[in-house]
């Protein structure tokens, strides 16, 4: 297990990457994007940046998540309406479907997105809790790192993360902690972080028993920009309704796995006889996308 994070490029085996997730829970990848596709994906959510504006659309009584959000930080979902790019190439890179089929194919079958969303932190935005995203599923948390990869996530910076502007940070090796069960006044420290200083178009992998958190963006101009990809097993509810969302004209223009993972097919898990079904037949079929 390394104490930084190590960093590979598209001429990496993908083994390679994941024993480097294997060992250290997390790794950078470097020029996922071309400088084009960031060009353009910026310039599609300039608008639903502004849009949306900052601070958590929790309401009174969510203080904490309207804490862990972050008053000065940007969050748009939808982002497969909002971008062609996103959705086309993206979301339908060879890549992003490997990494779903090792985080999740053997012990869990099939798997989607939990969520598109983009993360802008603003000037003055403090550090964000530290946390692991399995801390959805609060069942895992007592299985540990012997648990089932419930949870893994992508983000992809769409400006340069750096250390004063509220890069993500990580704790390398936190996925093999023993004790995944701390009390608050046990949790961890932010000096036990490193920033993963990324440019535009790198790309943060990593297993969602790894502690992490969103930086405090120290700056007075800049704005920190990034998409997150949350990937979990198909058998979970997803935290945005893309089938709600998103126009079916969209989706049928899609290939036939990105309509998967937005929750267009129909899911087979490791057990059972199919989830997300329509009368016992495949969603696809009532949909009309074969």
């Amino acid at each position: 297990m390394s104490m930084q994070l190590r960093r590979v490029d598209k001429s990496v085996d993908l083994q390679k990457i994941f024993q480097i997730l294997q060992e250290d829970g997390g790794v950078v990848f470097e020029g996922f994007l071309n400088p084009e596709q960031v060009k353009q994906m910026n310039l599609d959510f300039d608008q639903p940046i502004i849009d949306t504006g900052s601070g958590s659309k929790k309401g009174e009584g969510y203080e904490q998540i309207q804490q862990f959000h972050g008053y000065q930080t940007t969050r748009v979902n939808n982002l497969v309406t909002h971008s062609k790019t996103f959705r086309e190439q993206v979301l339908n890179d060879d890549l992003i479907h490997a990494l779903g089929e090792y985080f999740f194919r053997k012990e869990s079958g099939d798997w989607w997105l939990m969520a598109t969303q983009l993360i802008q932190i603003g000037p003055g935005n403090v550090a964000q809790k530290l946390h692991r995203d399995l801390e959805n599923f609060p069942a895992f948390i007592k299985m540990g790192k012997s648990g089932p990869c419930v949870a893994a996530n992508c983000m992809i910076a769409l400006t340069d993360f750096t250390e004063e502007n509220g890069a993500t940070r990580i704790i390398p090796g936190s996925h093999e902690w023993d004790n995944f069960e701390m009390s608050e006044e046990e949790r961890f420290r932010h000096e036990d972080t490193i920033p993963a200083l990324m440019k535009a178009g790198d790309m943060l992998i990593w297993d969602g028993k790894v502690v992490h958190s969103g930086g405090e963006n120290k700056t007075d101009s800049e704005y920190r920009r990034g998409i997150a990809l949350p990937l979990t097993p198909a058998y979970f509810t997803p935290e945005e309704t893309y089938a709600f969302s998103i126009d079916l004209e969209i989706v049928r223009t899609l290939p036939a796995r990105v309509q998967k993972m937005i929750g267009f097919r129909s899911v087979f898990p490791s057990s059972g006889s199919g989830l997300w079904q329509h009368n016992f037949e495949k969603l696809e079929d009532y949909l009309g996308l074969n």
